[in-house]
């Protein structure tokens, strides 16, 4: 896993820590409810994870675009499918979302690379 990847999965294990230590029962319920909306159900993991995609670009949240990258990879989206997300998400938001495709992109070289680096 690449250097920025890594980074960005050890400060948010940090944070979610920080943030779920507290007492308030109110953001640890949005947390799971969070978790169990991702979770298996009618609409598959995979594609479940490509609709948070293509809605934090058009947001544009770059960690939760950064967070479901990674999940679109791990659940064995690949490239024509992130280049239709992508399409999707640019639609749907407009020029502005252009510097998060950028870095969309850029991380899913990243994730594609280091799993091509490990085959060999």
């Amino acid at each position: 896993m690449g250097i920025k990847l890594e980074q960005f999965k050890a400060e948010r294990r940090r944070l979610n820590d920080l943030v779920l230590s507290t007492e308030n029962t109110h953001i640890k319920r949005f947390f799971t409810l969070d978790n169990a909306v991702y979770s298996k159900g009618a609409i598959p993991v995979k594609y479940k994870e490509m609709l948070g995609l293509v809605a934090s670009m058009v947001l544009r949240c770059d960690d939760c675009i950064a967070y479901h990258v990674d999940r679109c990879f791990e659940e064995k989206a690949n490239k024509e499918e992130m280049d239709e997300l992508m399409s999707i998400a640019l639609v749907v938001g407009g020029s502005i979302t252009i510097p998060h495709v950028r870095r969309a992109y850029d991380l899913w070289d990243e994730l594609a690379k280091d799993q091509a680096d490990k085959s060999v």
